[in-house]
């Protein structure tokens, strides 16, 4: 028998603080109609001392369980999509275990950048295809104000914080992903990165002044790329679930920059009235956009059962990943 992965719990957080485009304009040389007409974005959530990824990935996790009816004991597997971990080492899927007490489930995290939350949704649903695991956590957290330069304008004014969550559970009807693409141009890391940190350039005293510590990214070119690999895997997921683009329901893409995605939904022909969009008070949360974004379509009542939702995403790496879902639990 055949087995498919339905997503039957959703939730998000995101920070306590709201950071206005004005209230950056106060501290560096910006305004806010200039991050408008240049992304879209008009606030965005920035965390506190003690809003780490694992406080707002556990938050965002047992609003999905709450809404999955389930007991935490009922998930078998937890996978974290994020950039900005805890820690560098262990896993802070494991500590979103814990704090959930989720007794002996296996854990891991998973790093695609923005793309992490759709490389995880077919990670999960292969998982529960194969029949290894029945309910799986699939969380997606990133703090990027954390890894940002809060003195370079073309970066900081970018991204939020927050975090977004889903429950899949084993269906037999076929519910959830129909179909994923995933792809990666390994040969265009540079164009988006952050270059100290690592085992090949390490972080120390001597050199924790530098600005190559910081996120940094040449947007113009990831302008392009994002366009056009979003665009070529949104059109081959939905060729691939069997679909015509006028069965697409809604379209959740990620939430970067309100020019890509009016770009994007041109080239997909499809009515910009069937986008979910929240950058406006969100900006880019990396891997939680998705989710959050999701989140927020299914409370407004803009999906139903039997909808088809097409998720696509690009991050750094280059990755990038799109994937259709029918909805439905």
């Amino acid at each position: 028998m055949e087995h498919y992965a339905a997503i039957i719990g959703w939730g998000m957080s995101v920070p306590r603080r709201v950071v206005t485009n004005d209230e950056l304009a106060r501290q560096i040389d910006t305004s806010n109609e200039w991050i408008r007409s240049r992304t879209g974005i008009g606030e965005r959530r920035i965390a506190s001392a003690d809003e780490y990824t694992s406080v707002l990935a556990t938050a965002a996790s047992q609003q999905a369980i709450e809404r999955a009816g389930i007991a935490p004991e009922a998930i078998d597997l937890v996978i974290l999509a994020t950039s900005t971990p805890d820690r560098p080492f262990p896993a802070t899927a494991s500590v979103i275990q814990a704090q959930l007490g989720i007794p002996r489930a296996g854990a891991f995290d998973v790093v695609a950048a923005c793309s992490g939350f759709v490389y995880g949704l077919h990670i999960a649903n292969s998982m529960i295809q194969s029949g290894a695991h029945q309910t799986i956590l699939l969380v997606a957290a990133d703090l990027f104000s954390h890894i940002l330069n809060w003195h370079d304008r073309n970066t900081c004014v970018l991204f939020g914080d927050g975090a977004g969550a889903v429950v899949l559970q084993q269906r037999d009807q076929p519910l959830g992903l129909l179909s994923a693409v995933l792809g990666s141009a390994g040969e265009y890391e540079s164009l988006m990165l952050i270059e100290r940190g690592g085992t090949r350039q390490p972080l120390s005293a001597e050199n924790s002044h530098l600005q190559d510590r910081y996120f940094s990214m040449h947007g113009r070119e990831v302008f392009k790329h994002a366009i056009r690999e979003m665009a070529l895997s949104s059109q081959q997921a939905i060729e691939e679930a069997g679909l015509q683009p006028d069965a697409i329901n809604l379209i959740i893409p990620h939430q970067a920059n309100l020019r890509i995605i009016e770009v994007l939904i041109k080239r997909l022909e499809i009515p910009f009235k069937r986008v979910f969009v929240n950058l406006e008070r969100y900006g880019n949360t990396s891997a939680a956009s998705v989710p959050i974004a999701l989140c927020e379509a299914v409370e407004q009542g803009q999906l139903h059962d039997g909808d088809h939702v097409l998720l696509t995403s690009f991050g750094g790496g280059f990755t990038w990943a799109s994937a259709v879902v029918r909805w439905g639990r």
